[in-house]
């Protein structure tokens, strides 16, 4: 079986403001896992929506957008609060893991040097599997979320590499995942899932604009809605 795919109601990594509105059509066309970032909408409003997505039966994520540390931690207070089953994203597991001990909240931070906004990875290949080994040997950590798409080197190779070190735990692959050949180098690599957001709402895929058939197209062509991460 491929990967996993996660819907992001997110355009250019931020919650787009209607994401409440376009949950009915991710659903409908089969889509399971479905995320946000932590910007973009109120606190109430992020609610709201982490509630209509496990009302409709799909599973929650919580894209970490901040790269300071006081924000990382109100992030996964909010996760707390939200009671999203995956946390993803941000850079200090030491002040996260502690805020969400104890909780069935499962976190997969962000491998590799994080730059500016949109996200984009820095490093070479060694010191982004170097840091994705520091971090799974994090109490707390349970997978990793990779901008893989977001670096500039040999994409394919990191994503191999990464996967290898995490040893049968999850990577995500996150990020400017906006064609076939991108996702299809993701299944190659071995990776636990992908997300496509942005690439979806703006209708790059080879099918109709519309929102549900660009969720089917990848569906039908690359992901499966099931499995549990």
């Amino acid at each position: 079986m491929g990967p996993d795919f996660i819907f992001m109601l997110t355009r250019a990594d931020r919650t787009i403001e209607d994401a409440e509105q376009r949950l009915p059509e991710a659903i409908q066309a089969g889509v399971r896992h479905i995320g946000f970032k932590d910007i973009g909408l109120p606190p109430s409003a992020l609610r709201r929506l982490a509630d209509a997505i496990r009302a409709a039966g799909a599973t929650t994520y919580l894209e970490v957008v901040s790269l300071d540390a006081d924000s990382e931690a109100a992030s996964a207070r909010m996760a707390l609060d939200l009671g999203v089953e995956v946390l993803m994203g941000g850079t200090r597991p030491e002040v996260v893991a502690p805020v969400i001990a104890g909780s069935p909240i499962r976190y997969y931070p962000y491998p590799g040097d994080i730059v500016g906004h949109p996200c984009v990875l820095g490093g070479t290949i060694a010191s982004i599997v170097e840091s994705a080994r520091r971090l799974l040997a994090t109490p707390g950590v349970h997978g990793l979320d990779l901008l893989a798409y977001r670096f500039k080197g040999d994409v394919p190779a990191l994503m191999t590499a990464v996967c290898r070190e995490a040893a049968g735990r999850p990577v995500v692959i996150a990020g400017s995942l906006d064609r076939a050949e991108r996702i299809a180098a993701v299944a190659a690599a071995g990776a636990a899932a992908f997300t496509v957001g942005t690439a979806a709402l703006d209708g790059a895929f080879p099918t109709t604009a519309d929102l549900a058939a660009q969720l089917r197209h990848i569906l039908d062509s690359h992901g499966r809605p099931g499995g549990d991460l």
